[in-house]
């Protein structure tokens, strides 16, 4: 699949994107303003648009402030203005509803927006020197369940939104071979180990996270009645010493590897190897860029990029299929089969150890 070709412009449209880039912060923020003060969901609501003087009583806001923000909306393109009244435009539609938008736009504000102007230091130390703006740890992992509530929320939304949309399908392809035991490296919030466990109800499902992670997945796996077919095993697979558990009929790893560096990739996926047994299925459940349909979603993904190098961790990348598939044949696996366009921008790989 070929993506990023870039179209032909001419010397003013790509003048005009410049300008995009100059005032992206300030585009975000009064968007920002106008979604989360009401404004455009207001002008919405009104059949025949809101003067400016409605606009800043229905948002109980200054008169001024109301109409700054309001002429920043009609240059970003998310209100129109005809005879003194304003009405909401498709793309204020999307980012007032549209929930991938939302997932981003979230993501963006509070998780990303002050630390990313660390990025320059941390493309250069190869650390996250964003994560800073919360704490000091080491990657954004040893810190979430101690980050704000406000940032947590968005963080999982934007994980999830990604990631679940892709387990309906993901399901049947996993379940064809019947496994009994599955490993869920990763396990995060337990969503897809609970997936597994209603799909096929004699599924035993071992999670392999950080502590703090665990404890999350055990009390959701608890709430939702499926504790018992749930088994729990601690682990930080930054250490290399970090055994993976064997006995296992399928490994599975959703949006997991793309926190780690090629390297880390390489390190873990030999001791997926080491562990699996001659009919043990390795499933690696990862967004590539490249790999997209649609430019905007090959963007989101090489926007999400620059989340892993200034706060997750400085190493790691939404990848292209190419780079992470060098690190999957590495560490002496092949691939038996790929699906593409799973959920919102999944691919599955489905590998098994490469015979010696």
């Amino acid at each position: 699949m070929s993506v990023n070709v870039p179209k032909p412009i001419t010397a003013l449209e790509a003048l005009e994107r410049a300008q995009w880039i100059a005032f992206a912060p300030f585009v975000f923020q009064a968007a920002r303003v106008l979604r989360d003060r009401g404004i455009l969901l207001a002008i919405e609501r009104s059949r025949e648009g809101l003067t400016l003087e409605e606009v800043a009583a229905t948002a109980e806001l200054p008169i001024y402030g109301t109409r700054v923000v309001l002429e920043a909306g009609l240059g970003i393109g998310l209100v129109t203005e005809v005879d003194g009244r304003y009405r909401i435009t498709k793309t204020g539609v999307y980012v007032q509803h549209d929930p991938m938008t939302r997932a981003n736009f979230d993501f963006t504000r509070d998780v990303n927006y002050h630390g990313i102007a660390a990025l320059d230091a941390a493309v250069a130390s190869g650390k996250p020197e964003g994560l800073k703006v919360f704490g000091e740890w080491p990657t954004v992992y040893a810190g979430l369940s101690q980050l704000p509530e406000s940032v947590r929320k968005s963080w999982f939304q934007f994980d999830h939104y990604y990631s679940d949309g892709a387990f309906g399908a993901a399901l049947p392809l996993v379940f064809a071979g019947k496994p009994k035991r599955l490993l869920d490296i990763g396990g995060n919030t337990g969503k897809w180990a609970a997936a597994c466990m209603k799909h096929d109800p004699d599924v035993e499902v071992t999670l392999m996270d950080l502590p703090g992670q665990l404890r999350n997945a055990e009390q959701n796996l608890r709430e939702a009645g499926l504790l018992a077919r749930a088994r729990f095993h601690e682990a930080d697979l930054l250490d290399e010493r970090s055994a993976i558990p064997t006995g296992f009929d399928a490994i599975w790893m959703s949006q997991f590897l793309d926190c780690f560096s090629e390297a880390e990739i390489v390190s873990i996926l030999r001791r997926c190897v080491a562990a699996a047994g001659p009919n043990c299925k390795i499933y690696i459940l990862e967004a590539f860029w490249d790999r997209q349909r649609f430019e905007a979603a090959s963007f989101c993904l090489q926007m999400t990029s620059l989340y892993f190098t200034a706060i997750a961790n400085g190493t790691s990348q939404m990848y292209r299929s190419t780079t992470f598939l060098a690190c999957v044949h590495a560490a002496g696996l092949e691939v038996e089969r790929e699906h593409d366009d799973l959920g919102v921008s999944h691919t599955l790989l489905v590998c098994r150890p490469r015979p010696m």
